[in-house]
Parts: structure tokens; C-alpha cells; sequence
């Protein structure tokens, strides 16, 4: 895939349908500069240098529909390794709509989700894991899940699993050599030996990278975290705080949050899928024990609980039954109204509970750092992009390793070799299939259809 392929020209508009200050529509193609300059006026963009705006003005024949500045960039430095034109336009529904229906109407095609980036892939620009990093990096919903997507969109992940590959190609290059070249009357022996000295490292290598997944997922996808109490103890408040902003109401009635809210939030760079439920407790309102209910099912469910508790008032029956309800899960207590007089009996609590006061923002940076010490034990940074985030590299991950397994195993029952290479082989196509080297046409279609249109 080193040579670049030709298409047909597609178009799409590339920024979020809205209002805003530009939009962007976007060309790739053998015919994306001849199709462009059948609607410009000013420059003639066929003449003009690689990587330049041009001013000018878009007419479909003589109507005016809108000055533009317009990037012309020449293949093969580009995205997709095409031929890119892009016109950037005023920002209104509209002239960006009207833009492309032009463009539409003089040989270009509506291109397919993913598909300026299916092109960057099939062109050799990128790999398939580069390609997933593109959406990973676009998705991200902090600062620390956005650099591992840049590292990954460098190469970085795709240069340590074709190294893994280039290493195991290697041992069954030298298995063929063994077995078509004995010089040895024990060479079976010498190559039973040997296949098992390299399949112990390799294990060693997956189950290394496979152990960044967890890390990786939740940097990716974010903490399922469920802020459970009884009513009043300030959990809207709680998140409120987390959010920086006035997501639910506060007041002083019990029971006020009848229903599950829920909002993400960057917290030191671990994004918290943030539950506010329900107060749980026994009620006659039929609306507010479903909510009770609901709040029950989102704490177990939860990756992470947090049981936020009255300081200033002496446990009840609710706290000692949510206290119980939540001991098996990763639950953080926190004893909230700390403003106020402490009066809860901490004899009764376990001991690793934090004091906060969501009402005066205090305190918080506490709950960051045991997050970050449950989850990450105590580092959330990630030195490279050899992180496995995605769940298709995971699967593909432990399928490789459950391959070596089954090699380890028959080396050890004493199977022929040539029955073992068969399991290492298996091991390579699936490694290969995260970067794409052995990846069918119908995943590559299927993943890049999950694309943005435009991208």
C-alpha cells in the first residue's frame, strides 16, 4: 500500500454543522483542483503552489454564493496523499450547504463517513491503528487521553506491535530453516527448545501491553462513577463542584433529585462519567422510589462510588445500609458540611474516608488524588502512546496471547513443530490485524464507516 491509488474526487463539509466564524469544505481527488476552479474566481488554483490560501469568491454560473479563502494542496503531501482543495467559507448553515451542493453538481461525490481518512490508510499515509487514533483523538474527553491519541496517530503503538511481529516472523523463519535444512540428527529437539525460549518472551511482551489496557480504557471511555447518599447531604452540590458549573439543582428539601443525572468531568485528566442519583430511601412517592431504585442499579453498575455522607449530622439507618450496600465496590466516602459542626460518628466509619465541603469547594483535590491512587496507583501519565485504549486492539491482544498459550502447550505435550507454527502463525495475522497488515476488507469498511463525515 505504498503507492498511491486513484479515486474518484469526494467532498464534505469538514467543521460541525452550526453557526461560527468559518466552515470548511473540503476536496480530495484526481479532479479536486479542476472541479474547484470551475466554481472560484481568482486565482486560476490548477497554477497556483502547493500549501497556499488563494482569496476569491464562489459562483454557481453567474450567482454569487459567497467570498471564500480557498487551501490548495498538491498530492503527495497531503492527508490523504491526494490532490486536497479546501474552501473555507462564512460560517452559516446555508452558504456551507449551498457550497457543496455546487461542488455535488460539478463531478464531485458526497464522500462516505471516514472515507478522507480510509483513503489516507489505503494511500500508505497511515496505518490502521493510526487511522482508529484520528476518532480517538477527536472522542477524547481530557488532556491525558488526548496525548496517548497523538502519540498513536505518530506511530508509536504501531511501531512496537510490528516490532513483536518482525520478532516472531523471525522465530518461524528460523523454525523453516531448522526443519528444511537439519544438520543435526536432534534438530527437532534444538527447535522445540528454542520456539520455547521465544514464545515465554513474547508472552511476556502481550501480557506487558496488555496490562496498559485498563489504564487505557479509562482514559478512552471514562469512569462510570455513581455519587450516592441519602437525601440532603449535598451530593448535587458535589457535582456542581466537579463540574464547575450549575448542572442540578440545589436546595435544602429532601429529595429534590427525583432522577439520575449525568455529566462528564475532567478530573486531573481521568474523565468521570459522573452519576448524580437519588437520594436512597424508603418513600410512598411512586416517582421518587423509581428514582431510588435507578440510583441503586447506577451503584452497581459503577466503576467508581462516591458515598457522600452529613458530617454534621450522626449517621442514620440509611447511611449504615448505604455503607453496606457499597463496602465490595472502588468507593471513596466522603464526609461532606465539614463547614459546619462535625457531629457523625467516625468510630463507626472506616478509616479511609475524606473531609470535604462541596458547599465551599473544599477539599476536593483530595478525591482527585485517591482516584488517582486507586486507578492509576498514583501515575495517570502515559510516557508514550504504547497504551492499549481501543477494544478491538485489546481483543485482538488477548487472542494473540491465547494463541502462544495454545503453542507453550503443545510444545509441552511434545507436538511436532510444524502443528506448534501453526499457533505462532495465528499469533502474527492477529497482531497484524490491528495495524492492518492482515486486516480483511470487511473490518476495514466497518471501522471506518464509525467515522465523522468529513474526516
Amino acid at each position: 500500500m505504498s503507492l498511491t491509488q486513484e479515486f474518484d474526487t469526494i467532498a464534505a463539509i469538514s467543521t460541525p454543522l452550526g453557526e461560527g466564524a468559518i466552515s470548511i469544505v473540503r476536496l480530495s481527488g484526481t479532479d479536486a483542483l479542476i472541479i474547484a476552479d470551475r466554481i472560484f474566481r481568482g486565482k486560476t488554483l490548477k497554477n497556483v503552489a502547493s500549501h497556499t490560501i488563494n482569496y476569491g469568491h464562489i459562483f454557481e454560473n453567474d450567482t454569487l454564493i459567497d467570498e471564500v479563502m480557498v487551501s490548495v494542496m498538491r498530492a503527495p503531501k497531503t492527508f490523504t496523499r491526494e490532490d486536497i482543495v479546501e474552501i473555507n467559507t462564512h460560517g452559516g448553515i446555508a452558504v456551507t450547504q449551498e457550497i457543496l451542493q455546487v461542488l455535488l453538481r460539478n463531478g464531485a461525490r458526497l464522500a462516505e463517513p471516514g472515507e478522507f481518512t480510509k483513503r489516507a490508510f489505503l494511500n500508505g499515509r497511515m496505518d490502521l491503528a493510526q487511522a482508529e487514533s484520528v476518532m480517538d483523538l477527536i472522542r477524547a474527553k481530557t488532556d491525558k487521553a488526548a496525548n496517548i491519541a497523538v502519540k498513536q496517530l505518530d506511530g508509536s503503538l504501531s511501531h512496537l506491535i510490528n516490532s513483536i511481529r518482525r520478532e516472531i516472523l523471525e522465530a518461524l523463519a528460523q523454525v523453516e530453516v531448522n526443519i528444511d535444512y537439519p544438520e543435526y540428527d536432534d534438530v527437532e529437539t534444538m527447535t522445540s527448545q528454542m520456539l520455547v525460549e521465544k514464545t515465554a518472551h513474547f508472552e511476556q511482551l502481550l501480557r506487558g501491553l496488555l496490562a496498559t489496557s485498563r489504564r487505557g480504557k479509562i482514559l478512552r471511555e471514562g469512569l462510570k462513577t455513581a455519587i450516592i447518599g441519602r437525601p440532603n447531604v449535598g451530593k448535587s452540590s458535589l457535582l456542581n463542584q466537579l463540574l464547575r458549573e450549575e448542572k442540578a439543582i440545589v436546595t435544602d428539601i429532601a429529595g429534590t433529585t427525583r432522577d439520575s443525572i449525568t455529566e462528564f468531568a475532567n478530573i486531573g485528566g481521568v474523565p468521570l462519567e459522573l452519576i448524580d442519583t437519588a437520594g436512597i430511601r424508603e418513600t410512598d412517592d411512586v416517582v421518587e422510589a423509581i428514582g431510588v431504585e435507578r440510583s441503586k442499579k447506577a451503584l452497581s453498575e459503577a466503576d467508581l462510588v462516591l458515598l457522600v455522607l452529613n458530617a454534621s449530622e450522626q449517621l442514620t439507618k440509611n447511611d449504615e445500609e448505604l455503607l453496606e450496600l457499597s463496602a465490595n465496590t472502588n468507593r471513596i466516602i466522603l464526609l461532606n458540611k465539614t463547614d459546619l459542626s462535625e457531629k457523625i460518628e467516625i468510630d463507626k466509619l472506616p478509616v479511609d474516608f475524606i473531609r470535604i465541603s462541596a458547599l465551599k469547594n473544599e477539599n476536593l483535590d483530595a478525591v482527585e488524588q485517591r482516584i488517582n491512587s486507586i486507578f492509576f496507583a498514583g501515575e495517570i501519565e502515559a510516557a508514550d502512546g504504547n497504551v492499549l485504549s481501543n477494544a478491538r486492539h485489546v481483543a485482538l491482544v488477548e487472542k494473540a496471547l491465547s494463541a502462544l498459550t495454545e503453542a507453550n502447550n503443545s510444545l509441552y505435550q511434545g507436538l511436532p513443530v510444524d502443528l506448534v507454527q501453526v499457533d505462532i502463525t495465528r499469533c502474527w495475522q492477529l497482531l497484524g490485524e490491528i495495524t492492518g497488515e492482515a486486516a480483511p476488507d470487511e473490518l476495514i469498511t466497518q471501522l471506518f464507516s464509525q467515522f465523522c463525515l468529513g474526516k
